[in-house]
């Protein structure tokens, strides 16, 4: 049975403690962006053994730019489906933590509490941008290193990643400099977003002896590369955060174009899933099975 419905498909391990146990295991730790539940399980059904919650993905799927609009139960909503469908530990897009010490406290609770194995947290402030446009605003490296230590304080098995922005405003310099006080702070891993050449991620990773985290988004400030080239360059994790959504919008863009010019989508069933694909997917039967056998339980 491959329900979540069922008390033994449910991991025992807390979700960050599993996170945690997969970075080291191999050369890097790939985890796919899952815009949703169904995402979610196209993607453990391909093999990836954690999955990455993107703040512009849920943004973009609600019909929102990524300016910090969301809120927590936004968020958490998002969570619950990823994390209920697939029982993989997720990796969450936390923003500024929704607001100074206390509310990252709360966001911290309230994603464990959702199935969060672990957050990151970044430096800017509000109105937060994409980490690779122009014109970010950072906060104080002493307001986002109390902001960590609270998030520390709160968790109880949330793995916690500092992202810091400043390799575009203050250099890699200023971006080591903050990725260190950040540690000190509490954080486990750190993020260093928006970097530009291979150059500066070798060396970041040469002068921060911590686990990193890179962000192999499209159509960013960053060259690309494959999680084989970041691991030889001394990061732990990668993520590809808005590629599933990317994929899946173009997908329905042409759907909704064709329908509107021919009047219907029949130039395109040869590209769709079909139902049997996706009650596979979902685990329709298993359901199904779930349902039937409860009722035989209860009426003899």
């Amino acid at each position: 049975m491959s329900t979540y419905l069922v008390a033994e498909d449910v991991p025992a391990e807390p979700a960050g403690r599993r996170f945690a146990a997969l970075i080291g295991r191999a050369p890097i730790l790939r985890i796919p962006g899952a815009h949703n539940g169904l995402a979610a399980l196209q993607a453990k059904r391909a093999g990836f053994e954690a999955l990455y919650l993107s703040g512009a993905a849920i943004s973009a799927s609600m019909g929102l730019p990524d300016l910090g609009i969301l809120t927590v139960e936004d968020v958490c909503f998002f969570i619950r489906q990823v994390s209920r469908a697939t029982g993989l530990p997720v990796l969450v897009d936390g923003d500024t933590g929704y607001g100074e010490a206390l509310n990252v406290m709360h966001m911290v609770r309230a994603f464990e509490d959702a199935g969060a194995a672990a957050v990151h947290i970044e430096d800017q402030l509000l109105p937060k941008k994409c980490g690779h446009l122009n014109d970010k605003k950072l906060a104080a490296p002493e307001d986002m290193a109390a902001k960590i230590a609270a998030a520390r304080r709160a968790r109880r098995h949330l793995y916690i990643i500092a992202r810091t922005d400043a390799a575009a405003s203050e250099g890699l310099d200023g971006a080591v400099a903050r990725a260190r006080r950040y540690l000190d702070a509490g954080a486990d891993a750190i993020f260093p977003e928006a970097l530009t050449t291979e150059e500066m991620f070798r060396e970041f990773a040469r002068r921060v002896p911590a686990p990193l985290l890179a962000n192999m988004t499209e159509f960013g400030r960053t060259p690309y590369f494959s999680a084989e080239q970041f691991a030889a360059l001394g990061f732990s994790m990668v993520i590809w955060p808005v590629s599933s959504l990317r994929i899946a919008a173009r997908a329905q863009e042409r759907l909704y174009s064709v329908i509107a010019r021919e009047g219907g989508p029949r130039s395109l069933i040869g590209e769709m899933q079909t139902r049997q694909e996706l009650y596979e997917t979902i685990s329709y039967a298993d359901y199904e099975a779930l349902d039937a056998s409860i009722v035989k339980t209860v009426l003899p």
